[in-house]
């Protein structure tokens, strides 16, 4: 089962299918991108509420907006039961937060400004985010 795995890797990187998601599901984290850090900037630089808790309020805003995009246009994945679907999503996402909020915190601790440590801590998970979906969230 191993080396049967091991072969797939390659013949997966030469599906041109695979690429395309994989740059729709780029746009489309471009898009959450953006709108995790609105509101983690909004959350922490007008509200002043406190980084780790402005991370978890912009964790649930993108992961919303995520998930319904990587659905219907990434992964195509409209036949499968949506409420699956975004348990699915949500635990992978969940866990690609909780990895971020430790990257975070490490560097805000390391005397990187937040914002620019939230944006940094979201593109370390980017690789571990699109395989968990992929393989498990919207996977047919």
């Amino acid at each position: 089962m191993q080396q049967e795995r091991a072969l797939d890797l390659p013949l997966a990187l030469r599906q041109p299918r695979n690429w395309i998601q994989l740059i729709r599901f780029a746009t489309v984290g471009a898009s959450g991108y953006a709108v995790n850090l609105a509101v983690f900037g909004t959350l922490v630089h007008v509200a002043s509420v406190d980084y780790r808790l402005a991370a978890t309020g912009a964790f649930l805003v993108a992961v919303a907006n995520n998930f319904l995009w990587n659905r219907v246009w990434t992964f195509g994945a409209r036949d499968g039961h949506a409420g699956f679907q975004a348990a699915r999503f949500f635990v992978v996402s969940f866990v690609a937060f909780v990895v971020s909020l430790g990257v975070l915190t490490l560097l805000v601790e390391a005397g990187v400004p937040k914002l620019p440590a939230q944006a940094l801590a979201i593109i370390a998970v980017t690789p571990l985010n699109f395989v968990g979906n992929k393989l498990w969230s919207f996977a047919r």
